[in-house]
C-alpha cells in the first residue's frame, strides 16, 4: 500500500517532532509524517501537490493557504472551536489519543482501505474461568494479563455481565467489546484499525472495555466469539490474549477448548468443591477432557490486602503468587 503524506505544520518545533516519532511508529500508520514548523516553509515544500492531510496549529491556521491538500485538521489549542467547518483535534491531550482521533478521520476519508495483516506467530489464549463466584478471577487475571504484558503484547477482554470494575470502563459509550464485535460484523476490511481505536491501557496491558449492557453478550454465538478471537489473532498486534471468562455467553466450553492454558480458581469450603464436581462432571459427560486437562486449578493463598488500584496489581502478595506462576509456565512452553 502506498503511503500517503500528512503535512505536520506546528511552530513547536520538539511537540511536531515528538508527535511524528509516535505516529510513524504505529506500524499500521495510513500516512508518511512530514514535518513543517510555519506556512511559508510548508508552502517552499517539494511536496506540494502530494499532500492528503494537513495538520495544522490552530495558532497558524488562515482561512486562506497556499498549499493543497485534500483535508485540512486543526490542532486545537484555544479549547474553542473557531473554525466548525473543519475537524479539530485536542494537541494537548496524550499522543495516543491523538493517534485514535486520526486514525478515525482517515477511515471516514477511506471507504476502500484494507489494512495490512502482519503475518506471524498466531497468539496464545490464555482462559480464566472457574464455576466458583467471589474467587478473585478478575482480579487474578488482572494481574496476571499485567505482568505478562511487562515482556509480551498482550491483550485482556472480560466477558462478565457486570465487571463491576468503573477503572476499566470507558469515558464515552459505544468504545467497548460490544463495539468491537459490531465492528467485526459490519466494516471487516477496517476492523485492525477500529480495534486499536478502541484499545485502552492498564500499565503496559492493552484491553477493550468490558460491555456496558453485558446481557447483550448472551445473543452472541460461539461461532461469533470464535471469529471475533480469529480476527484479532489474525491481526499480529499480540502475542496473548486474556480471557476473563463467564458462564453468562453461548459456547463457553468450546472457548475453553479454544484456549491454551485454563486457570481456575478454587476454594475449599463444602458448597465450593461441590460446583467444581460438578463442573467437571459436565466437561466429561460432553466430552471436553482435553478442557480439563489443560486447567490447573489454583488455590489462592491468604492474601493480606489487594492493591486499591488497578495499575498497582503487578506489587503485593498475589502478583507474587502469579509472577511464580508464569515463570513455571514459560519454562514448560
Amino acid at each position: 500500500m502506498e503511503h500517503k503524506i500528512l503535512a505536520l505544520c506546528d511552530p513547536e518545533e520538539d511537540y511536531a517532532e515528538q508527535l511524528s516519532a509516535y505516529l510513524q511508529s504505529y506500524r499500521e500508520f495510513p500516512w508518511e509524517v512530514v514535518v513543517y514548523t510555519g506556512i511559508s516553509q510548508l508552502a517552499d515544500s517539494e511536496k506540494q501537490g502530494e499532500i492528503d492531510l494537513l495538520l495544522m496549529a490552530e495558532s497558524i491556521y488562515a482561512p486562506q493557504l497556499p498549499v493543497e491538500a485534500e483535508a485540512t485538521v486543526l490542532l486545537n489549542e484555544s479549547g474553542l472551536v473557531r473554525w466548525s467547518s473543519l475537524k479539530n483535534v485536542d494537541k494537548y491531550q496524550p499522543a495516543e489519543n491523538v493517534l485514535k482521533e486520526l486514525l478515525e478521520i482517515y477511515m471516514e476519508k477511506e471507504e476502500d482501505f484494507y489494512p495490512r495483516l502482519n503475518v506471524g506467530q498466531k497468539p496464545r489464549i490464555v482462559g480464566m474461568y472457574s464455576p466458583v463466584r467471589r474467587c478473585l478471577q478478575t482480579s487474578f487475571a488482572l494481574t496476571y494479563g499485567q505482568l505478562l504484558a511487562e515482556k509480551h503484547r498482550t491483550l485482556y477482554l472480560n466477558f462478565e455481565h457486570y465487571a463491576g470494575m468503573p477503572e476499566l470502563l470507558p469515558g464515552e459509550k459505544g468504545r467497548d467489546l460490544s463495539t468491537l464485535l459490531y465492528y467485526m460484523k459490519a466494516d471487516q476490511s477496517k476492523f485492525v484499525l477500529r480495534m486499536k481505536i478502541l484499545v485502552q491501557k492498564k500499565g503496559q496491558l492493552d484491553y477493550i472495555a468490558p460491555a456496558y449492557m453485558g446481557q447483550n453478550l448472551i445473543y452472541i454465538t460461539v461461532q461469533e466469539w470464535q471469529q471475533l478471537l480469529w480476527r484479532i489473532g489474525e491481526s499480529g498486534e499480540y502475542d496473548y490474549i486474556i480471557l476473563d471468562l463467564s458462564e453468562n455467553m453461548q459456547g463457553l466450553l468450546e472457548i475453553l477448548r479454544r484456549c491454551c492454558k485454563v486457570y481456575m480458581l478454587v476454594k475449599e469450603d463444602f458448597v465450593a468443591r461441590c460446583k467444581i464436581d460438578q463442573y467437571e462432571q459436565i466437561l466429561s459427560l460432553y466430552e471436553y477432557d482435553d478442557v480439563k486437562e489443560k486447567t490447573r486449578k489454583c488455590h489462592l493463598p491468604l492474601f493480606r490486602r489487594l492493591p486499591d488500584q488497578i495499575e498497582q496489581y503487578t506489587r503485593g502478595d498475589l502478583a507474587e503468587y502469579v509472577r511464580d506462576l508464569i515463570e513455571e509456565e514459560e519454562e514448560q512452553i
